[in-house]
């Protein structure tokens, strides 16, 4: 490679790194400064962020590292053979650019900027094998792009109806041959105390993250929606060691705010729930702009939060296949993806959480292109209609000019929730 080229593509990435570093203080610094009360220990997760996306600080440098399209390929199964599972969804428009040359335009502005990134070599953990279940449309197709640019895509078979024994039995082996082939790759032999111990560590990571969200059940706030998308988005790649104690110490804040009635909400604030596509940072345009507009999110069905959270594994022996199985019909059966053919599911999902939380309405975020969230959002919208619960329908991508229209529309949307609230009394 001449001088000059490799110059280029140095200053190339230099470019990158400061316009993602720049995406990546915006939102951080919005968090910080723009609602009232801030959560101390929330100090440890902005500087996770900062370390890694505007410092491109290595966490995992010790680790073999394998990168996960998507939440349907179990960590469990990764950290018993002693690796670490990285998420490999993509929040930055700086990326979403540079995939717009190798994905369709119309296509999902997550996949392109998870395309982006590959293409740019731009991690500051890079994956040394990665695993694509076959859910989203685009995404598996996308493996197709990524090999293109010299990486290895194994691909995990998911099926597409989890009510029928067939899916699930078809499911339970495609998770021990993936069990398998990461065995051979990473050259380590998958113990049973090993996998055991995993399954225990990350149920442990699940109930704190439950915790949390009892206290978001309270009338008076303890902590914002945003700042909960930022830790549950921290669980795609930070250790979980220190992810563990960071939650920790923050439910141990979130109990003196409780105590001393210290709230991040006002009064009138509506509380809603938050679905559809997935607020990946530092994409957390809507979500922003929900709480910067007095609403306060208080529960959410997204991919990217709850849906990890959900549902612990459920093991009835704790010997290899068992334990196996039983994260099978977990990811399975837990799932409520809109890539399945039918999707109750889901809707009593959010329906549940409305009621659980006390929201006064559900914000149903869908990226331009996600053909799954966009063709769901009609079935949606007819439940939430009829059940009496007020929903707004927004779709959006990773632009930066669509600030003004979305804003005025939510600040509608969270007015008219005011004025419900108002009338009921």
């Amino acid at each position: 490679m001449s001088t000059n080229l490799k110059h280029k593509i140095e200053n190339s990435k230099e470019k990158q790194n400061r316009h993602k570093a720049m995406e990546a203080i915006k939102v951080i610094n919005s968090l910080k400064e723009d609602f009232k009360s801030p959560i101390e220990s929330m100090n440890y997760f902005y500087e996770l962020f900062e370390d890694v996306y505007c410092k491109n600080k290595s966490l995992h440098s010790d680790k073999l590292k394998v990168g996960t399209m998507c939440i349907q390929i179990p960590s469990e199964i990764i950290y018993a053979l002693d690796a670490v599972p990285i998420r490999l969804c993509n929040g930055f428009y700086t990326d979403d650019e540079i995939g717009s040359d190798f994905m369709p335009q119309k296509s999902c502005p997550l996949v392109r900027a998870t395309v982006g990134q590959f293409s740019s070599k731009n991690f500051n953990d890079m994956p040394d094998l990665i695993y694509s279940p076959t859910t989203c449309d685009q995404k598996t197709k996308a493996g197709v792009t990524i090999e293109s640019f010299g990486y290895e895509v194994n691909d995990v078979d998911f099926p597409r109806i989890k009510e029928s024994e067939i899916s699930r039995e078809y499911f339970r082996r495609s998770i021990r041959n993936f069990s398998i082939d990461l065995s051979k790759k990473t050259g380590k032999r998958l113990k049973k105390n090993d996998l055991k111990k995993s399954i225990s560590k990350i149920g442990y990571a699940q109930s704190l993250y439950h915790n949390l969200c009892d206290y978001r059940k309270e009338s008076d706030v303890v902590i914002g929606g945003n700042d909960v998308f930022l830790i549950t988005n921290a669980f795609f790649f930070d250790k979980i060691d220190n992810w563990i104690n960071a939650v920790e110490k923050l439910l141990e804040e979130c109990k003196r705010r409780k105590e001393e009635k210290i709230s991040i909400n006002a009064k009138v604030a509506p509380r809603i729930v938050y679905t559809g596509s997935p607020p990946i940072f530092p994409n957390y345009k809507v979500p922003l702009l929900i709480e910067q507009s007095d609403g306060i999110i208080v529960a959410d069905e997204t991919c990217s939060a709850n849906r990890m959270f959900n549902d612990r594994v459920a093991v009835d022996e704790w010997f290899i296949n068992d334990m196996l199985d039983s994260l099978a019909d977990k990811y399975l059966k837990a799932c409520t993806c809109p890539i399945f053919t039918k999707n109750d599911d889901r809707i009593r999902r959010i329906i549940e959480l409305v009621k659980s939380y006390k929201a006064d309405g559900v914000v149903y975020q869908s990226f331009a292109g996600c053909t799954v969230y966009e063709a769901e959002q009609r079935s949606v919208l007819e439940a939430m209609e009829k059940a009496g619960i007020p929903i707004l329908y927004i779709e959006s991508d990773y632009s930066p000019s669509q600030g003004g229209q979305l804003s005025t529309r939510i600040e509608a949307f969270i007015e008219s929730l005011k004025n419900r609230r108002r009338t009921k009394k």
